[in-house]
C-alpha cells in the first residue's frame, strides 16, 4: 500500500511542479543599463529627502559652558560616489561613499557671564550609507519594497564658529560636534526608510495591476511570483491575461510557450506570449462584440449589385419587393487564435457571413449563410506605454456548409467580399485596436527607441527608458495623506 502511494506521488509530481510555476503571459526584464537611469533619478530623490532631515534640538552643559542648538537645516549635499546594483537574494543595493552634508543651525551659548546667540555652519564628511531594498509580490500581485536594511555613519564633522568668543567655542566645540554627528547619523536611515517603504511604494501603486481596457474587457497584470534577480537583470513575471467584464472571474488556462528573454543590450525588455493575445480575443468573443452588421447604404454599391445578381433567382421567388435593403451580418464563430513565428505574427479567424433581405415592417429573409476562414497579418508596435496592433487581411476563403455546389456558386463572391473586408471591415477592427493596452510601468516613466522582435511563440519589445516626469513630482502627487494618529 505504501509503495502504491509513493508511485502515485511520483506520477503526480511533474504536474504539481508545472502547476506551481504558471507560465507568464507577459514578462518584463530590467537590465543594468535601465538601473543606471533609475539610479540617476533616484539619487536626486535621495538628495531631496536628506535635505528634509529633521534633527532634534541639542542642549547640555559642560562645567561653566552651556549650549543649546536648534533649527538645524541641511544646506547642501555632495553625493558624488554612489552606486545602485542588482544583488541576488537581496534584489537592490544602494551604496553611497565619502559623501558630505553641509548644515546650518542656531546657537545659544552661555559661558560664565557671556551670553551669545547666532548661527553655526557645520559640515559632515566621509558620510557612508549602505541600504538594501528587498522586492516582493504583495497580496494583490503588485511589486512592492517589502523590507529595507540600512547602515549609515559619519567619519568626520567640523563646525565653524565666529564672533568674539570664537577661540572659546573652538575649544569647547567637541561636545557640540560629537552630539550633532550622533544625531545626524541617527536620522539618515529613518529618512531613507520612509522614502522607500512609504513614498516609493506609493509610486509602485501607480503600476496597473487589474484594470479595464475598454467597456468590454479588462486585463490582469498581477505578478505570479517574487522578482527573479541576477547580477545583471531583474525579471518580473506577470499573469498577462485579459478577461471579459461580464465575467471578471473567468480564468483562461495558459498553454502557450513561456517567453524567454536573453537580451541585455537595452534598458528594458517586455515579452508577450501567444496567450497574451489569445486571452484578449477570447475575452472579446465572450463579451459578444465580435459581430459587425452592414445594412442599406453601408453596403458598398458594387457589392450590392453583385449580391443581387448572384441571388437573383432566390430574390425573384420571394414575396417582398426585390428592392428591399440588403443586410450583411459578419459574426465570429470561435475565439480567434494568434500565432507568433520569427517570420511574423498572424491571427486566424473563423466566422459566418449571413446575407439577408430586410423588407420594411416584415421579418428578414435570409438569402445565404456562408462560412469564412481568414488569416490576418498583425503588426505589433509600442507607442508611449501602449502596446498596439495593426491588422491586415492576408488570406480569405468562403464556402458553404450546405453543399459543394453552393460553394462553387459562391466562388464569384470571393474577390468582392475580400475587398469588402479590406475597405470596410478592417478599418472598423483597427479602430478598436488603435487604443492599445498599457504596459505595466510606473507613472512618469515611458519607453523610447522601441524594437519589436518575433520568436517562436512569443515576441519581445526592447526599449530604453525615459522619465517624462520627475520622481519627486509623481511621489508628491501620490503622497499618502497623514492620518490623525501619525
Amino acid at each position: 500500500m505504501a509503495a502504491g502511494s509513493c508511485l502515485l506521488l511520483l506520477l503526480l509530481l511533474p504536474s504539481l511542479v508545472t502547476a506551481s510555476h504558471s507560465p507568464p503571459g507577459c514578462k518584463i526584464r530590467i537590465t543594468s543599463k535601465g538601473l543606471d537611469l533609475v539610479k540617476q533619478e533616484g539619487l536626486r530623490f535621495v538628495e531631496q529627502e536628506l535635505q528634509n532631515i529633521t534633527v532634534s534640538d541639542l542642549h547640555g552643559n559642560e562645567g561653566q559652558f552651556q549650549y543649546n542648538i536648534s533649527q538645524v537645516k541641511v544646506t547642501d549635499l555632495q553625493l558624488a560616489l554612489s552606486d545602485l546594483n542588482f544583488q541576488p537574494q537581496q534584489h537592490l543595493v544602494f551604496n553611497i561613499n565619502n559623501a558630505s552634508i553641509s548644515l546650518r543651525f542656531r546657537r545659544q551659548l552661555l559661558y560664565w557671564f557671556f551670553y551669545d546667540i547666532g548661527s553655526i555652519n557645520a559640515s559632515a564628511d566621509g558620510v557612508y550609507i549602505y541600504t538594501v531594498l528587498q522586492l516582493a509580490k504583495d497580496e494583490a500581485g503588485r511589486l512592492k519594497i517589502s523590507n529595507m536594511t540600512c547602515n549609515a555613519s559619519i567619519a568626520r564633522m567640523h563646525a565653524g564658529f565666529s564672533g568674539t568668543l570664537r577661540k572659546v567655542y573652538e575649544f569647547l566645540s567637541t561636545f557640540i560636534v560629537t552630539g550633532m554627528r550622533f544625531l545626524l547619523s541617527q536620522q539618515i536611515c529613518p529618512s531613507l526608510e520612509h522614502a522607500s517603504l512609504v513614498l516609493l511604494n506609493s509610486l509602485l501603486d501607480t503600476v496597473p495591476v487589474r484594470n479595464y481596457v475598454d467597456e468590454h474587457i479588462g486585463i490582469d497584470y498581477s505578478l505570479l511570483r517574487d522578482p527573479s534577480v541576477s547580477t545583471d537583470t531583474l525579471d518580473l513575471d506577470f499573469k498577462g491575461m485579459f478577461f471579459p467584464r461580464v465575467r471578471e472571474d473567468q480564468e483562461l488556462e495558459n498553454h502557450a510557450v513561456e517567453p524567454v528573454i536573453k537580451e541585455t543590450e537595452r534598458m528594458v525588455y517586455v515579452a508577450f506570449s501567444e496567450y497574451f493575445f489569445d486571452s484578449a480575443m477570447h475575452s472579446y468573443f465572450q463579451a459578444g462584440v465580435l459581430t459587425i452588421e452592414l445594412q442599406g447604404e453601408k453596403v458598398p454599391k458594387d457589392l450590392e449589385v453583385l449580391l443581387r445578381a448572384t441571388f437573383f433567382g432566390t430574390i425573384f421567388m420571394l414575396s417582398p419587393s426585390v428592392d428591399a435593403p440588403l443586410r450583411l451580418m459578419l459574426q465570429v464563430s470561435a475565439p480567434p487564435r494568434c500565432t507568433i513565428k520569427p517570420s511574423g505574427t498572424s491571427v486566424s479567424v473563423s466566422a459566418f457571413l449571413n446575407i439577408s433581405l430586410v423588407p420594411p415592417d416584415r421579418p428578414p429573409v435570409q438569402l445565404s449563410s456562408m462560412a469564412m476562414e481568414t488569416k490576418l497579418s498583425a503588426k505589433v508596435f509600442l507607442q508611449g506605454k501602449a502596446l498596439r496592433m495593426q491588422l491586415d487581411l492576408r488570406r480569405f476563403r468562403i464556402y458553404s456548409k450546405q453543399s459543394a455546389l453552393e460553394s462553387l456558386a459562391l466562388f464569384s463572391l470571393q474577390a468582392p467580399l475580400k475587398t469588402l473586408l479590406q475597405l470596410t471591415i478592417m478599418p472598423i477592427i483597427n479602430e478598436r485596436t488603435k487604443k492599445g493596452v498599457q504596459i505595466p510601468l510606473p507613472e512618469g516613466m515611458d519607453f523610447t527607441r522601441e524594437v519589436v522582435t518575433n520568436h517562436a511563440g512569443f515576441l519581445t519589445v526592447g526599449a530604453d527608458l525615459h522619465f517624462s516626469k520627475g520622481l519627486r513630482e509623481v511621489v508628491e502627487k501620490y503622497r499618502p495623506v497623514p492620518t490623525a494618529a501619525a
